[in-house]
């Protein structure tokens, strides 16, 4: 089923409301070693499904309206609905050092950084 044009600016705005980080910042993120400590890793792959969005996300960000694919918003979807579930599981106290806040990086959102 084709999306309407109503459906696409409304799952890119959702998007652009749950990634919270540059193309480059996530690029920068994705060489620590907090970013590989987390996430599942599939049987068979050597890339935790986090750091795999990721470097989808980085595609998406880099591309521009006319560009976007099927795909593209089907992974946008993905990546909203994931930062809205671990968003609602805030671990009590302090989140800087956190498996949740790199989790979430790996997904396109710091929940530290303000807009």
């Amino acid at each position: 089923m084709r999306l309407t044009t109503d459906d696409e600016e409304a799952i890119r705005a959702e998007f652009r409301k749950a990634v919270n980080m540059s193309a480059a910042e996530i690029k920068g993120w994705l060489t620590t070693d907090e970013s590989k400590k987390v996430g599942m890793t599939r049987r068979g792959e050597t890339e935790s499904v986090g750091r795999q969005s990721a470097r989808r996300i980085i595609a998406i960000l880099d591309k521009t309206v006319p560009e976007f694919e099927d795909v593209d918003y089907a992974h946008m979807r993905k990546v909203v609905g994931y930062c809205r579930r671990h968003l609602a599981q805030r671990p009590a106290g302090e989140t800087r050092d956190t498996r949740w806040r790199w989790s979430l990086m790996n997904w396109g959102h710091d929940p530290l950084k303000r807009d």
